[in-house]
Order: structure tokens, then C-alpha cells, then sequence
């Protein structure tokens, strides 16, 4: 898949400046984990005792934003290398867009676009205070389309997660939470937000919003606006909530540096799936989406020892593991 680049209109040093204000909360603030043995317990309906972790991919150049293809593949954006990759069913990756401005984090829509959280040059371990390209909630295929760079009047700072709405408008975080609708006209989901992950629930009348140690919810109608804030679920397993997943009953599928916390639909606490290393982002995908994928943070480098960057030099080491399920990824939504 080949796409011509974009070019996405300046701002001024002042503005990203004030942007900081806006995420309070950051994914992928480069810190690694080393890899650990986990064994996994059952969880009834979810998952089987002594299933394993596998490792699917590994590199030094980052990975987040997972989401499943319609091949049974899996997608993930690549920040700092400005592309998405593919792994396919037998963990072959292959390039699919370039030029995507800093793309960390994908969703797909019903009309089948693929839409991304555009970090730009924001990486907290560059230098985003000389960053002068917005960031951006965008479309990347099968067009480039601009749908969202600032909120009243301000820039987004830097972008962590979003899920599309059947509407037509896009669900994302940045410190807070947010809608952008059909029409590209931006709302604020509330104040007092430290959101990271954002996920709808199977039917989309539930909203799930990452708040630190606990997940919110917020029932939400068919134009994509949301009512009744309340507090969902705490991580019981420890840790806070990072990236979410659904499965086709409705559970909740929370990362947090123990690993994946699973929540019944009625924000129940079921288990935790510990992972190999801090786990980041989490997507359902494989034949019957029965296969869970989760980013953990780390790497082993060429010589099978932790990958390790010089003292002051970020490392976006990151590992893909996938592990089988009894339970299935919800079918009618590629997120």
C-alpha cells in the first residue's frame, strides 16, 4: 500500500507550549521493562490455565496502537519511524503506510478507514518544545484527511489513543478525553480526566475511559455524545490502565505494568493476565479473533540480551506477544 505524503499547516512554538496542559497523561513515555516468566491462571470463559505467551515480534523502533485487519492480521503504528506495520498470521511483518506524521495509535471505521492519533515530532524524549507540526486525529487510507488538530482554539498536545464511532466521529485521549464528530467539531468528555486508553463496548452504547487506577464509563448515543460519568471499575490488579481491548461478550480487557485486567460487562473484576513485560497496548485479532496481542515495553537486542540505550537516550524497545484465548474478540468492530 502506497500513500503520497500529507503536509500538515505550522503552528507557532507558543501554542505547542500551552498543548502541555492537555495530556496530563502520556503512553509510551519510554521506559522498558525487562522480560519475566508469568504463568497464567485460568479465567472461566476468558482464558485456560498454563496458557503461554508467545513472542510475535521484537524491535528497537517502537510499537503501539494496535488494531486487527480484516485478514486476521494485526496493525500497529511505529512513531518514531513514521509508518504502520502488519504482522500477518504467521508473524511475517510487512510495511503498509509510511509518512504518517508520528502515527502512534490506529482504529478503523465502519467505512473502513484507517484512522490514526498523529504524534507528530511530540515524543517526550525528543525535543517536542521545537516541535512545530500539529498533532492531529487523522485518516491515512484510503485518503489522507485532516479530521481534528485543536480544541477550542488550542492545540491537542500529544495524542495517546482513540476508537471510531459508528457515527462517524472518532473517541480519543490526550490527558483528557474527547469527540470529534462527522463534521470535525471537537467536545470535551469532562474535566478532572488522566485518561490514556479509550474503548467502546460491543453495542457502543458504553464508553470506557482510562483514569489512572480506575476505568470510567459514559453511556453514549447514536450521535457519539455521552452521558452519566461514572466510575466503571479499579484496577484490583494494581498498577493503571493503559490500553483496552472488548471481547464479544462485553468484558473489558485493561493493560497495567502486572499485565491484562479483565472486568465482566457489569465492571466486575475476573482476573489478571500477567505478560512477559509492562504491558502497553492490546487488540483481539488472528482466525476468529481468538488470538490476544499486547505491546509490552522492551526488547531483546541482536544478542539476546535487553536491548539498552546509552543514560539519557530513550529507548522504544517494545515487544509484541500473542497469546490464545477461549474467549473471541467482538466480531462486528475492527477495535
Amino acid at each position: 500500500m502506497s500513500l503520497a505524503p500529507r503536509a500538515f499547516p505550522l503552528i507557532t512554538l507558543v501554542a505547542v507550549l500551552a498543548a502541555a496542559t492537555l495530556a496530563a497523561g502520556q503512553r509510551g513515555g519510554g521506559g522498558t521493562s525487562p522480560a519475566r516468566d508469568v504463568t497464567i491462571t485460568a479465567i472461566p470463559g476468558v482464558v485456560a490455565a498454563g496458557a503461554m505467551w508467545a513472542r510475535a515480534w521484537q524491535g528497537t523502533d517502537n510499537a503501539d496502537g494496535l488494531v486487527a485487519a480484516a485478514d486476521g492480521g494485526l496493525l500497529f503504528a511505529q512513531e518514531q519511524p513514521n509508518r504502520v506495520s502488519k504482522l500477518d498470521a504467521n508473524d511475517r511483518v510487512s510495511v503498509v503506510v509510511e509518512n504518517t506524521h508520528g502515527a502512534g495509535s490506529l482504529a478503523i471505521d465502519t467505512r473502513g478507514r484507517l484512522l490514526a492519533a498523529l504524534r507528530t515530532c511530540t515524543d517526550p524524549g525528543g525535543q517536542p518544545a521545537q516541535c512545530t507540526e500539529p498533532t492531529a486525529i487523522a485518516e491515512l487510507t484510503p485518503n489522507r484527511a485532516t479530521l481534528a488538530t485543536s480544541f477550542e482554539g488550542k492545540p491537542l498536545g500529544r495524542l495517546n489513543d482513540l476508537v471510531a464511532h459508528r457515527s462517524g466521529g472518532v473517541f480519543f485521549t490526550s490527558g483528557g478525553a474527547f469527540f470529534v464528530n462527522a463534521a470535525g467539531v471537537v467536545s470535551s468528555l469532562g474535566p478532572d480526566i488522566r485518561a490514556i486508553g479509550i474503548m467502546l463496548s460491543p453495542d457502543e452504547r458504553v464508553l470506557y475511559v482510562t483514569n489512572g487506577a480506575a476505568i470510567l464509563a459514559f453511556d453514549t448515543a447514536p450521535d457519539g455524545s455521552t452521558t452519566r460519568r461514572r466510575e466503571f471499575a479499579k484496577l484490583a490488579g494494581g498498577g493503571t490502565g493503559d490500553g483496552l481491548a472488548v471481547d464479544a461478550t462485553g468484558r473489558l480487557y485493561v493493560t497495567s505494568q502486572p499485565g491484562v485486567q479483565v472486568f465482566g460487562g457489569d465492571g466486575a473484576y475476573l482476573g489478571l493476565i500477567p505478560t512477559p513485560r509492562n504491558a502497553i497496548s492490546v487488540a483481539f485479532a488472528g482466525p476468529g479473533k481468538r488470538t490476544l496481542y499486547i505491546v509490552g515495553s522492551g526488547a531483546l537486542g541482536p544478542d539476546g540480551q535487553e536491548f539498552a540505550t546509552p543514560a539519557g537516550v530513550r529507548n522504544n524497545a517494545k515487544t509484541i506477544y500473542k497469546l490464545p484465548m477461549l474467549a473471541a474478540g467482538f466480531a462486528g468492530r475492527a477495535k
